[in-house]
Formats: structure tokens, C-alpha cells, sequence
């Protein structure tokens, strides 16, 4: 594959370079002719553009169809070439093999588990760049006939715009179906494997069970050779950080927030604090769950030990909700912001000219009136919250608990799934499979409240229009 990434940048200047042929192909032609209706169907720059397209995108399917089966025919040439008594068979034995190769070809690796690796390394550069050649001389065949032919038919009348159109009328489409079909094969394995899952672990003990142990034995006389799969203190400990306590903190700031930068702060003042607001939305998670782990989670630690918890733990929901919390303000304020901002101004005209004051008017008229709008905001922002791992990961822990203690370590959905499926991990064990049964609950859970929250906003928006 990298290989083939000197060839697309050639391929991409080529077709710049075919843009700009085109593009002055058309201003000669509307230098050529008195400048009239009609007399030139489409600007120059769709001309440029119906070049450039039309030579681009053979190539670029050659190589990006060249890029999926590439590895796999230099892995069966290079296999075939390793003898008999060193040849992997299955397909783990061939991945494992051809990765060796692969890091002694670009100098990762200095010695190779398997002993016939180092031998076909030559071959393996040889047949990659071979192969890499040959697509490029094909993408490059193609992408100078599709130029020329595209070149050839600029004319006055010739309809590019139309043409280009079409064209990117089809990418879009395309583009759209792409992310229609990735959904429906990742709702499509969540099922799979969550069936799988409840034929081995009912689904009664896994909605309904107290108990989390997913840590299954290998033989049957092993200790720990019974797992529990009881989900509910994942879900509680999901809801108790991502809806109730990261919401306590995040609805009313970012209310006031959004209240503030609409009623009262002056323009200039807003043009300011609204970009540095949003910029928290920015923030990698990552970022936010190394704040929690190493700031906040000890001061929450400390100041329960100030008031006499003892148990007071160093991972806790506590931590984890308030920088939670923090990071959602952002969806919560501009959502605000919007609903505040949508409500007619002749009934914030209508309640001044009645006396109202200002306070007044935004706590009995305009979040009355934009309270549906709010309440969409605050359903998107808790999908998110319950969604969010890193910061539990860092500051809340791993521990399955059924607690209201914040100040005690609880886990959550999400940090499962990423502590279930780390590591090399096979798909047949009761214990790997409840990743997907508790991704699937919470993708379900995500889904009803993106589905609830818009259209609570569109029922909104129909009020005022």
C-alpha cells in the first residue's frame, strides 16, 4: 500500500493539471466568441472540472480496487515460494507469517519467528513493486485517455456543467450508500455476535443479573470457571456517571452559559466567549480522562476523606461525572443557544412592552417557550455522555458495582466492551462475546435517545415556523 501512494499523488497532480488544461480550453473559447446567451453553454470552470473528473476517477478506482486484493496476491506468491516444510497453512499461520515478512521489509523488525520469513523478503519487495508498477502504468493509461477524451469534446455547446453535475451527483449518492451499508454491517454483527452470546448466557440473567464476573476459566476445573453475566450494575453505573451526575453538572452551566451569551452578554463579548466555550467540544477525550485521573479523582478522593468517607476511593464516579460533565457543556450550551435564539423576538418585544425585566422575561417567556429545544439538547448531550470511555476508563475504574456512594469506583458500559476486547482475544468464549451483547444494549439505548431528542427539536422548530 505504500507503494501505491507516490502513484496517487501523481495521479492527483495530473489531474490538476487536467483542470487547468480544461479551464483555459473554455476562456479560449469565450475569448474566441462574442460573450452572448447561448454562446457558450457552461463557464470555464466546469470545463476544468469536467476534465479533471473524468481522468481522475478511472484511476482512482484502479487503485483503490488494486489496494484491497493487492496484499493478498503477494502474500500467495511469496507463500508459494516458501518450502514445504516451513509453509504456513492455516489462515492465523499465514497473517502471522506474512507480518514478519512484512516488518523485515520495512526494516521494523530484526528477526522473525518463522525462519523462512527472512529468506522471501526480497521476494516480497520484488513482487510488491512489480505489482505496484503495474497498476500505475494501468491508472496512468487510464487517467491520460480519459483526459483526452475529455478534452476532446469542450466545445462551445457542450453541456459540462451538466455533466459535471451528474457526476458529482452520482459521488454523493455513493457516498451516502457507503454510510448507509457500514451501519447496517455494524447493526448486522452487533446481532450476530449478541446472539451468539445468548445461546451460551440467557438473556434474562444478562438484562436482569447483579452480579458482573465475566472472567470464564479454560478448563472446567479451573477456579473462576463459572462466569456471571448480570449487566445491571453496568447499566446503573453508566447511568449514575453519564446521566445523573455528569447532567448535574453540565445542564445548568451550560443553560446559564448559553442564557448569558444570548440575553446579556454584549456582541463583542460573545464573539468571543461563544468560540472558546466550543472549543472544549474539541478536546480529546483522552485529554479529559488524563485531567480526571491525575486533578480531579484525587481532589474527590481528598475531600471525601474531609468529610469522614473512608472509603473514599481514587477511581470514582464522582470524578468521572464531574469532568463528564464538563466536556458535554458544549452540547448542552449550544443547543441552548439555538432554541433561545429561535424563539420569535415579538414575544421578548411582547414581554418588555408589558414591564417585564429582563430576568423576567428569560425565566417566564423565552425558556418556557424554548424549553422543547432545551430538552432535545439535553437527551443528545446524556447519548453522548453514556457513550464516552476514556474518561471512565482513567478516573472511574473497572469495578461492577451496585452503588449511590459517588465517591466509590463503579464501571460502565463502554469500559467493559474496551476491557473485554483488549488484547488477542478469540470469538468463541462466553466472555468476549458479551462485548457485543453490551454494545448492542447500548447502541440500542443511544438510538432511542437520538430518536426521541430530534424529534422533540423538530416538533419544536414546526411551532415557530
Amino acid at each position: 500500500m505504500t507503494g501505491l501512494f507516490p502513484i496517487l499523488l501523481a495521479v492527483l497532480a495530473l489531474a490538476l493539471l487536467g483542470y487547468w488544461i480544461g479551464r483555459q480550453r473554455g476562456l479560449a473559447m469565450r475569448r474566441g466568441l462574442t460573450i452572448r446567451i447561448g454562446t457558450v453553454h457552461s463557464l470555464p470552470v466546469y470545463h476544468g472540472l469536467y476534465v479533471a473528473l473524468t481522468a481522475l476517477l478511472p484511476a482512482v478506482l484502479v487503485l483503490a480496487g488494486w489496494a484491497i486484493v493487492e496484499e493478498r496476491l503477494v502474500a500467495d506468491r511469496v507463500i508459494a515460494a516458501v518450502p514445504v516444510d516451513f509453509r504456513p497453512v492455516s489462515e492465523i499461520d499465514r497473517g502471522a507469517f506474512m507480518n514478519d515478512v512484512r516488518g523485515l521489509a520495512n526494516n521494523a523488525l530484526e528477526a522473525a519467528f518463522n525462519p523462512a520469513a527472512t529468506a522471501v523478503v526480497p521476494l516480497y519487495r520484488a513482487t510488491s513493486e512489480a505489482f505496484d508498477l503495474a497498476a500505475g502504468v494501468v491508472a496512468m493509461t487510464l487517467l491520460a485517455v480519459g483526459g483526452i477524451w475529455a478534452f476532446s469534446r469542450l466545445r462551445p455547446d457542450f453541456r459540462a456543467r451538466s455533466h459535471v453535475e451528474k457526476l458529482l451527483r452520482w459521488l454523493l449518492i455513493l457516498a451516502s450508500t457507503v454510510a448507509i451499508l457500514t451501519t447496517f454491517g455494524i447493526v448486522l454483527s452487533l446481532l450476530f455476535e449478541s446472539w451468539r452470546f445468548f445461546q451460551i448466557v440467557p438473556a434474562a440473567e444478562f438484562l436482569f443479573g447483579t452480579h458482573w464476573s465475566p472472567q470464564t476459566a479454560i478448563r472446567s476445573d479451573q477456579i473462576g470457571s463459572s462466569g456471571a453475566f448480570g449487566a445491571v450494575p453496568l447499566f446503573w453505573g453508566t447511568i449514575f456517571i453519564g446521566a445523573i451526575i455528569a447532567m448535574i453538572v453540565a445542564v445548568p452551566l451550560g443553560l446559564m452559559a448559553a442564557i448569558y451569551l444570548t440575553q446579556y452578554a454584549d456582541a463583542r463579548v460573545r464573539r468571543v466567549l461563544k468560540p472558546m466555550l466550543e472549543l472544549l467540544a474539541g478536546v480529546p477525550t483522552v485529554v479529559y480522562g488524563f485531567f480526571a485521573a491525575l486533578i480531579v479523582a484525587p481532589a474527590v478522593r481528598d475531600f471525601g476523606v474531609w468529610l469522614g468517607i473512608s472509603n473514599a476511593s481514587g477511581e470514582s464516579a464522582l470524578a468521572a461525572g464531574l469532568v463528564m460533565g464538563i466536556m458535554i457543556i458544549p452540547f448542552v450550551s449550544s443547543m441552548t443557544d439555538d432554541a433561545l435564539m429561535a424563539v420569535p423576538a415579538e414575544m421578548r418585544d411582547g414581554s418588555y412592552a408589558m414591564g417585564a425585566t429582563r430576568a423576567e422575561t428569560v425565566t417566564r417567556v423565552l425558556v418556557p417557550a424554548a424549553l422543547p429545544g432545551i430538552t432535545g439538547g439535553v437527551l443528545l448531550a446524556v447519548s453522548r455522555a453514556i457513550g464516552e470511555t476514556m474518561i471512565v476508563v482513567m478516573a472511574a475504574g473497572l469495578a461492577a458495582k451496585l452503588t449511590i456512594n459517588p465517591f466509590d469506583s463503579v464501571t460502565t458500559v463502554s469500559a467493559q466492551i474496551v476491557a473485554l476486547l483488549t488484547g488477542d482475544q478469540e470469538f468463541d468464549s462466553a466472555k468476549t462475546l458479551s462485548a457485543f451483547a453490551l454494545g448492542l444494549v447500548l447502541f440500542i439505548i443511544t438510538l432511542l435517545l437520538n430518536i426521541y431528542a430530534l424529534s422533540v427539536v423538530r416538533n419544536y422548530r414546526e411551532a415557530y415556523e
